[in-house]
């Protein structure tokens, strides 16, 4: 069943590029950001075409605190499709009880306890972090540090970097300076570029704007959100396109006229 949810992760599990590995331990848990999150991906793991990764997932599902469950499927980000899942296991959104502001900020459940070692010393650490099986760089994505976060954010595997983004201890810092990494994939600009909280961040904004690689759809519409500082700084910049070169001169001299 589709929950209806949109995230890089969760696309990554609907499309089926997910190793199994990584499937059964989020299927028991773990590698959740937060509770949409884990209800999309179990909801998708309970159809598993690997029976025992289907079992595991309704295991999981079994096991979520019933009380908190209805709480959260009375908010407003929840799916009808979710809505619908848990109906037809006997659980409707709670009735005249506001759900708390932080519920939904962390996972029902999280079995994700036990991280991989530090990977030896600092000078030797991004090597040996990409050595690393997919598994436990997916499980550092999550709850790593943020120094481990700058170096898998730019994984070739794209599914680590899909889980840098998705981390509940991301900061908006931290996406701010992953838009100022010339090493990073156009996917995870792509994906900071249609998160419309972090293009609240006007460092975000100018990031994406100034990086060669955003994709034009999304930095042609955000440059209209510059200021004239930095509209004139793009006109000169031979790093970005020139099509967007252009357009900052366009709305420069139209301000002038203005």
């Amino acid at each position: 069943m589709d929950p209806g949810v949109r995230s890089p992760l969760i696309d990554f599990f609907r499309r089926g590029e997910v190793a199994r590995d990584v499937r059964m331990l989020a299927a028991q848990g773990a590698l959740a950001p937060r509770a949409l999150e884990q209800l999309a991906l179990l909801i998708l793991l309970v159809d598993d075409a690997d029976r025992d990764i289907a079992a595991a997932a309704a295991e999981t599902v079994d096991a979520l605190p019933a009380d908190t469950l209805r709480l959260f499927l009375a908010r407003d980000e929840v799916t009808p499709e979710m809505r619908a899942f848990f109906a037809a296991r006997g659980l409707e959104p709670a009735v005249g009880v506001a759900p708390p502001a932080e519920l939904g900020e962390d996972p029902f459940l999280d079995t994700l306890s036990e991280l991989p070692e530090e990977p030896g010393p600092p000078d030797a650490e991004h090597k040996l972090l990409t050595s690393l099986p997919v598994i436990d760089r997916m499980k550092l994505a999550m709850k790593g540090t943020r120094e481990q976060r700058a170096q898998l954010i730019r994984d070739t595997n794209r599914i680590v970097s899909a889980a840098v983004l998705s981390s509940p201890k991301l900061t908006e810092t931290e996406v701010e300076s992953f838009t100022k990494m010339g090493n990073v994939s156009e996917d995870v600009l792509r994906t900071i570029g249609h998160r419309r909280a972090w293009l609240k961040n006007y460092g975000v904004v100018l990031g994406l704007c100034r990086h060669p690689k955003t994709p034009p759809a999304i930095s042609m519409q955000l440059i209209h959100r510059l200021n004239d500082k930095d509209l004139k700084a793009l006109m000169t910049d031979r790093n970005i396109r020139e099509g967007l070169r252009v357009l900052a001169k366009k709305i420069v001299t139209k301000g002038q006229m203005g």
